[in-house]
């Protein structure tokens, strides 16, 4: 006869996709400039999976996206974003725009709302126009432009500390003076290496190191990079905007 016992207290069966893998990814734009930076530790846990595994991409020479959450979706959603565009830059000779690839990313993350990407993205870049631009995705689309936007396992170390350097908030001006609209490369730059500086003292899943990724708007020049060790430059043209990235370490324990 059948064992009906079990019956009596059924057991919960699930299956869960999805992972987080630590890490945390930020992006603030400027007058003629994006900075996007995340550091390189994956992690599941308590354990520590690989110490160097890139969260920030060049798509194109004017766009950089940053991916954060699971490392699998991320990794995947990047190389589709990255064959959609080569699509575009064979069927136009010419790269996707910074606004464009916005709205593409958009449509790719909403068309899978129902078993998303589970990962948040960050788009940054230089618009047709020649300004900064930072656009910023939850897993399902919802995106919107701003000047500055963190994501991941610090985010809620990181976005208030630019807040208050970007944004200015709960700061008053000097009497007669108003804050800037927008912050040289060099003093952006600081800021950035302060935030992960900051979220590695305080948050075991970041750290090991640090790629920062700075996009220059056509025509503009090198002044905020200079004396910055380390510098290398992605860019594949020569008459168009400039894509430099800088590596750091960062604490390892």
């Amino acid at each position: 006869m059948p064992d009906t016992t079990s019956l009596d207290h059924p057991a919960q069966r699930a299956f869960n996709p999805y992972t987080e893998n630590g890490g945390t990814i930020l992006a603030i734009a400027g007058a003629d400039f994006s900075v996007i930076a995340g550091d390189t530790r994956q992690s599941e846990g308590y354990s520590i999976q690989t110490r160097y595994a890139p969260k920030v991409f060049q798509l194109t020479d004017r766009a950089v996206l940053a991916v954060n959450g699971f490392a699998a979706d991320g990794n995947m959603f990047v190389k589709k974003v990255k064959q959609r565009l080569e699509w575009y830059r064979h069927a136009h000779s010419k790269d996707m725009p910074l606004r464009a690839i916005a709205r593409l990313i958009q449509t790719m993350l909403y068309g899978r709302r129902f078993f998303p990407y589970y990962v948040y993205n960050i788009l940054g870049g230089i618009e047709e126009d020649g300004t900064g631009a930072v656009y910023s995705f939850d897993p399902v689309g919802s995106y919107e432009r701003e000047a500055c936007r963190a994501a991941g396992a610090a985010q809620s170390l990181v976005q208030p500390f630019l807040d208050n350097q970007i944004y200015f908030k709960n700061q008053r001006p000097a009497h007669n003076t108003s804050h800037p609209v927008h912050l040289p490369l060099a003093t952006v730059l600081s800021i950035v290496i302060d935030s992960f500086t900051g979220a590695t003292e305080r948050h075991i899943e970041v750290g090991d190191g640090l790629e920062i990724y700075v996009v220059l708007a056509k025509g503009r020049g090198l002044h905020g990079l200079e004396g910055v060790r380390g510098v290398q430059e992605l860019t594949a043209t020569d008459d168009g905007e400039r894509v430099f990235v800088v590596r750091r370490e960062l604490k390892k324990d």
